[in-house]
């Protein structure tokens, strides 16, 4: 038995057994076991005797050891989250196993009245976001159409589809997720906007929730935040070490602006919270204005914006700089108001991190032009812009050599017959050959040339050619990608396109 206060490293090798309900409300999860005698892993200050009705239910002896709050709750995370148990008992006693599409099939107009648990559009909901959570999708939409309803899910980028209902399925389950966001049920013709809190095996999941009026009813987005992004670190975002090297430096300027830019959903602000992450050290004050506050993060003080009630990008920026900060976030730099103002805070002695959607580095600049900032402005406050895509990552299990085709190759860059790697499928990606994603990055980091160029009001070509000697651009880091058998021809031109295979 393991001494009280020590974090043992304990490894989820058995299967759970123990109902979640129970494990979570007595503190006690199955760890593994030897010789067929499990492992009891007990959370620290937990009442022992639930261990006299986990000794009957078990039916053997078990060994037993104690374990930080800290620890228990992430075994309790590995052992349930995934599984979908969890999900079932926090909201709907989903059983594990069961069939969505028979659900769908039992839903009626009269199940909206009914509020136990065991409701059909209950059960149904709460196995969306379960399967969701549990694979790993960033979004669930949810599409009536006159002939039935489609639920589509979005994984490692790429929606599929993951159930089909019949047509008199959506209004009851629309009305549910309303409810769950506390949105108003009865608004069917104007867009609502809501969040869902939910809690799976311990971790915290964060539902955006979007309707939109259609012409067969309402659709509705889920986009499913998990709270752990938030806490991710620079090491983990995939960048190479000259950008992250540059990054780094850029985050230790005692003013000016840092930019992040690409396409929705390419990661910037995951960007943006790790580099936050660093500095978070309790000696800045640091202030963000976002739109929405996608993570909550302790130590900064974040601002959600509101335009209903006239708090926009450029009012928050404007009152959080009277708020004394060393540190200042704002999500998206959109108009003329918001890029000065976040000028002008640069010059006063901040540092400003920010977003800007263009589709490289190099056009962040171009785009504050655009936004008729001075550029003897820019040239003076910039000091680095990073623009990064989102690649799916080849299945380590089942990826399979090759040689590069013609027509990729050539927009590449690549010598036709380069061997590389290409996507097969199997069980553990789910057959689709790939399995996660990977960040691909370019830089530009704001040097004494770069700033002449800015001010003598030079075109992209003549800032990237610079800015580019000795770093890789977007399209020459896809193809290292591919190079390395990270990822496949097909996905680093989808991502890269835009500069043809000239890089």
């Amino acid at each position: 038995m393991i001494a009280p206060g020590e974090d043992p490293v304990l490894e989820p090798a058995a299967p759970a057994r123990i109902p979640y309900a129970f494990a979570r409300r007595h503190g006690v999860v199955l760890a593994g076991g030897d010789n067929g005698k499990p492992t009891v892993a007990m959370r620290e200050g937990a009442d022992p005797q639930a261990l006299i009705e986990l000794r009957r239910w078990l039916g053997r002896p078990f060994g037993l050891q104690f374990v930080a709050p800290d620890a228990f709750d992430r075994l309790l995370s590995d052992q349930y989250a995934m599984s979908g148990e969890a999900a079932a008992a926090n909201a709907g006693d989903l059983g594990i196993g069961e069939d969505l599409g028979h659900l769908a099939s039992d839903i009626s107009a009269e199940d909206l009245l009914d509020t136990s648990d065991d409701a059909p559009a209950i059960r149904l909901i709460n196995g969306l976001l379960a399967d969701a959570a549990r694979q790993g999708a960033s979004d669930i939409h949810i599409e009536p159409y006159e002939t039935g309803m489609v639920v589509r899910m979005r994984m490692d980028g790429v929606l599929r589809e993951a159930l089909r209902m019949p047509a008199h399925v959506a209004p009851v389950v629309v009305s549910r997720i309303k409810v769950m966001a506390r949105l108003d049920i009865a608004e069917r013709r104007l867009p609502q906007d809501g969040r869902i809190g939910l809690t799976l095996g311990g971790k915290l999941i964060d539902v955006r929730v979007s309707t939109l009026p259609s012409r067969a009813g309402e659709r509705v987005v889920l986009r499913i935040l998990d709270k752990d992004n938030a806490g991710i670190d620079l090491e983990m975002l995939g960048m190479t070490p000259a950008i992250e090297a540059s990054y780094r430096e850029a985050l230790a300027e005692p003013n000016g602006i840092v930019l992040v830019t690409g396409p929705t959903g390419s990661g910037k602000t995951t960007t943006l919270y790790a580099g936050l992450k660093l500095l978070n050290d309790g000696s800045r004050n640091i202030l963000t204005v976002e739109d929405p506050v996608e993570y909550a993060v302790d130590g900064v003080g974040q601002t959600q914006i509101n335009p209903q009630v006239g708090l926009s990008f450029a009012t928050g920026l404007r009152a959080i700089l009277r708020q004394d900060p060393d540190t200042v976030m704002v999500g998206e730099i959109r108009d003329r108001e918001t890029a000065e103002i976040a000028v002008q805070a640069a010059l006063t002695g901040h540092l400003v991190l920010s977003t800007v959607h263009t589709n490289d580095a190099v056009g962040a600049i171009t785009r504050l032009r655009d936004m008729r900032v001075e550029p003897f402005l820019i040239a003076s406050t910039m000091r680095m812009v990073i623009a990064q895509r989102l690649v799916r990552r080849l299945c380590p299990t089942c990826r399979q050599p090759a040689q590069a085709a013609g027509s990729l190759a050539e927009l590449l860059g690549l010598p036709a017959g380069t061997a590389i790697f290409e996507a097969k499928g199997c069980a553990e990606c789910g057959q689709t050959g790939y399995k996660g994603r990977i960040g691909l990055f370019e830089a530009v980091k704001v040097d004494e040339t770069i700033r002449r160029l800015i001010n003598a009001g030079g075109d992209e070509a003549e800032i990237g050619a610079h800015a580019f000697r000795t770093t890789p651009n977007l399209s020459a880091a896809a193809r290292q990608l591919v190079l390395d058998g990270l990822t496949t021809a097909e996905e680093a031109v989808r991502v890269s396109r835009h500069e043809g295979g000239n890089a």
